[in-house]
């Protein structure tokens, strides 16, 4: 009596599914068609994205050629073109060479391409800390020494990635203009941070020797 139950059940469900495929298959192709639709556009999409940062890869390959071939005024024309097509992460890096290509030339008009960078909300803050810092030394090769010490003091308080380049820069300025109690307080950051890179400690080092040996006494 089971086997028949069994059976009867079994054509009940038959039926239903061959009920609900008649009612529902247009509905059903209509969706299949469309994931298959959508997966063969990710992957064109996949595809574009691939073929445009090799070309974004290779143009700004080229470009750094033609600076290192002395052809300034074309790596600049090469760089605005990728600024324009290229994906995200080869335009800003277009954005740091076009501001050091400016810097050879015309250091105001590179501090300001880097200024651009640093008061740029949708970049990264580490890379507009960086543009910040490049900024600041642009103007002090510059002899914008104030405007210079303004923006690394703004680094050097901070917990950036840029803080001990900032306090050893301040510290080696101080220390030019005899300013042997700001030097010393600059350094002494640099020293006394644990997470000062190996280098600019052994910098800040010797840097307090000539500190503590042209200091007034007492000071």
């Amino acid at each position: 009596m089971s086997d028949i139950f069994q059976e009867v059940d079994e054509e009940v469900r038959r039926d239903k599914a061959a009920e609900f495929w008649t009612k529902y298959q247009n509905h059903l192709l209509a969706v299949a068609l469309l994931i298959i639709a959508a997966t063969a556009g990710y992957r064109f999409y996949d595809y574009r994205q691939v073929q445009n940062a090799e070309a974004a890869g290779a143009a700004f390959q080229d470009a750094l050629k033609l600076d290192h071939d002395g052809k300034s005024d074309e790596a600049r024309a090469a760089l605005a073109k990728l600024d324009a097509s290229a994906p995200s992460g080869y335009r800003m890096l277009g954005r740091f060479v076009d501001a050091g290509l400016k810097a050879k030339s015309d250091p105001k008009a590179a501090a300001a391409a880097y200024d651009a960078i640093a008061g740029d909300s949708s970049v990264d803050p580490l890379l507009r800390d960086a543009a910040k810092l490049r900024a600041a030394l642009v103007r002090l090769d510059g002899g914008e020494v104030d405007a210079a010490k303004t923006a690394l003091e703004s680094l050097a308080t901070l917990t950036g990635a840029y803080r001990h380049t900032a306090r050893l820069t301040l510290g080696a300025i101080a220390l030019g203009a005899k300013d042997y109690t700001n030097a010393g307080k600059w350094l002494d950051l640099v020293v006394a941070d644990p997470d000062s890179p190996e280098g600019d400690r052994r910098s800040a080092d010797a840097l307090l020797g000539v500190v503590a040996s042209n200091a007034p006494a007492g000071k």
